[in-house]
């Protein structure tokens, strides 16, 4: 094996943040819960650690990641493996961003959501001009709901102009003409977001380079295909990796389908897949 991308999702489900788009909001994780997650963590962490072959790591938390202490040391201490090429994390930057001082910031990145209503627009927005002046990547989005569209327009009008402001089309929304060109004139890329992917056959790179991990090491090759590979700490799922085509009739997240081989968007996104930045973003 060479490389290995890896999609972590450990047991943490609580937010700080309550958007009414999410089921998992402003729900409370107990202290025996995020126990549980920081320990599963900190065995995760170590076994990157012990890798002898380059390892990617994007954190697709439940809840909110960085709120936690754990979360803000693992991707410091995993920025500076030198085996580790990107690290980085979903997140809702409610928590302050300072930490990143002690992150090496050529492998450090976040995948940045504002929400409206949840946080007062200047204080996201200054985080992300912080984010910027201390050279830390990291892509900015909203949900493309209706009442969103005057925010989007304010960030994209004021986000330093390196910064890719992507739109994730709302769940199960079905969107006029009208209103896709309102949100791609804001991202280039919506049109990928606006419908399901159709998956079921295609070439995948999940589940060969590409996998799903959760607190209890299990193996899987997606977060949207149940079936397992194996386990990470027993080193099972190794002789799993293969190439295999999708079973899935549909795929409509972005974690998933930017792995779909025929959509060809690890070339769109070279170089920042797991942070959602594209390659020619000064030329969208």
């Amino acid at each position: 094996m060479e490389h290995l991308t890896i999609l972590y999702r450990g047991p943490l489900a609580s937010c700080d943040y309550d958007c009414p788009y999410c089921p998992f909001a402003k729900r409370r994780d107990t202290p025996q819960q995020l126990r549980a997650d920081r320990a599963a963590l900190e065995r995760f962490t170590e076994w990157v650690a012990d890798q002898d072959h380059r390892v990617s790591i994007l954190f697709t938390p439940w809840g909110e990641g960085l709120i936690r202490s754990w979360y803000r040391r693992a991707l410091a201490e995993l920025s500076h493996l030198p085996h580790v090429e990107r690290v980085a994390i979903q997140t809702n930057l409610s928590h302050r961003v300072s930490w990143t001082s002690g992150a090496d910031p050529s492998k450090l990145a976040l995948w940045a959501t504002y929400h409206p209503g949840q946080v007062p627009y200047e204080r996201f927005l200054g985080k992300c001009r912080e984010l910027t002046e201390r050279g830390i990547r990291h892509s900015v989005g909203i949900v493309g709901e209706p009442g969103h569209l005057e925010a989007a327009r304010r960030l994209r009008a004021e986000l330093p102009a390196g910064t890719y402001l992507w739109v994730n089309a709302a769940e199960g929304r079905a969107y006029s003409e009208e209103e896709a060109a309102c949100w791609t004139a804001l991202d280039p890329l919506f049109p990928l977001s606006r419908r399901p992917h159709a998956s079921r056959g295609l070439a995948c790179r999940t589940g060969e380079t590409v996998v799903s991990v959760d607190g209890e090491g299990t193996v899987r090759r997606c977060h949207f295909v149940p079936a397992v590979l194996g386990n990470l700490y027993d080193g099972s799922f190794r002789d799993a990796l293969a190439p295999r085509p999708c079973p899935q009739d549909t795929c409509d997240c972005h974690i998933g389908y930017v792995h779909l081989e025929p959509l060809g968007l690890y070339d769109t996104f070279a170089g920042g897949v797991l942070e959602r930045v594209p390659a020619l973003l000064g030329q969208m």
